[in-house]
């Protein structure tokens, strides 16, 4: 990250292949048109993916943090202001006022992509959106243009290679939209992270086994039946792993161990679970068993069992 991901020196990391037998793009949408310009154009490289920037200021914050914790003073704020400063950059370069979301990357000669995706969702993730923005962009996200009723497309509706069809220019994945969903409850938006939940768990009712696909198409939804990626895999790894952090973004669950605390924050379910167990949950020595339950506007909380010393919140 402090050298040869970030070759020219802007604080933002990027790609390029040195050869014509690399991959165009190396960001998980990895297709050969799936990084272009709002008039259709495919970019040229290096790219700067706007999610990868997320990963690189979480990991600034939770290298600052670890070093904190070790008594590490001069690295946990040399990596602090790193983290902050990419953020500003962040902002002032890939903010998109009229689309209420950020490009999708950065090409070659640092145009921005101007274009509606999934991407931005990532950023939620990764804490690197602004307060002030994280509306803008989760509405965004949950519009008509972007969730289908299964999901969030990779690529809104409307867009010059929006095909929900493609493999990553309209489809729908559900590890993408665990991200998003985590992304959305970071900033507060429960009620998003648990429609997400709720469209995927009804995509696992539909589908064989139910066994979540790796991605289906990106049609509006008309019924019960998805319209499904004739050559996706399923089962998948993970799409399977993406449930944990759907369902732990509808929660609104964070622990704190160092506190030996966990907290659930504007926490909701969907209205087809009515209740929900968490049993052997771990924090430090300590473990308790839950069961959590739907209420219209919040969700209960109850301890079943408790040993050792931890703390149970719940925020409205």
């Amino acid at each position: 990250m402090e050298t040869s991901g970030d070759p020219d020196g802007d604080d933002f990391l990027d790609y390029a292949r040195k050869t014509d037998a690399g991959l165009l793009n190396q960001g998980w949408k990895d297709s050969h048109d799936s990084i272009f310009h709002s008039d259709g154009r495919t970019a040229d490289g290096p790219i700067a993916l706007c999610e990868v920037q997320g990963y690189a200021y979480a990991a600034w914050k939770g290298a600052a943090r670890l070093a904190a914790l070790r008594g590490d003073g001069r690295h946990a704020e040399q990596w602090a202001e790193r983290a902050e400063r990419l953020r500003d950059r962040f902002e002032l370069t890939y903010w998109c006022e009229d689309l209420d979301t950020y490009a999708l990357a950065l090409d070659g000669s640092r145009r921005p992509c101007r274009v509606r995706t999934s991407n931005p969702g990532h950023c939620l993730f990764a804490g690197l959106v602004m307060p002030e923005r994280a509306k803008r962009v989760s509405d965004t996200l949950m519009s008509d243009a972007s969730f289908n009723g299964w999901g969030v497309r990779t690529v809104a509706a409307g867009e010059r290679r929006y095909n929900p069809q493609s493999y990553h220019n309209g489809s729908i994945w559900p590890h993408d939209n665990a991200i998003i969903a985590a992304g959305v409850s970071r900033y507060g938006f429960t009620d998003a992270a648990t429609k997400i939940l709720s469209a995927t768990l009804e995509l696992s009712e539909a589908v064989d086994l139910h066994r979540l696909p790796e991605l289906i198409c990106g049609f509006t939804r008309r019924g019960r039946e998805p319209t499904l990626y004739p050559v996706a895999c399923a089962p998948q790894a993970w799409a399977a792993g993406a449930v944990y952090l759907m369902l732990a973004a509808s929660l609104g669950i964070q622990i704190d161990a160092p506190a030996r605390r966990i907290s659930f924050s504007r926490g909701r379910l969907p209205e087809s679970i009515d209740w929900i167990r968490l049993t052997d949950l771990k924090v430090g020595d300590a473990s308790v068993d839950l069961q959590l339950e739907r209420h219209p506007h919040d969700l209960g909380v109850t301890i079943i069992r408790r040993e050792g010393d931890v703390e149970i919140v719940t925020v409205k």
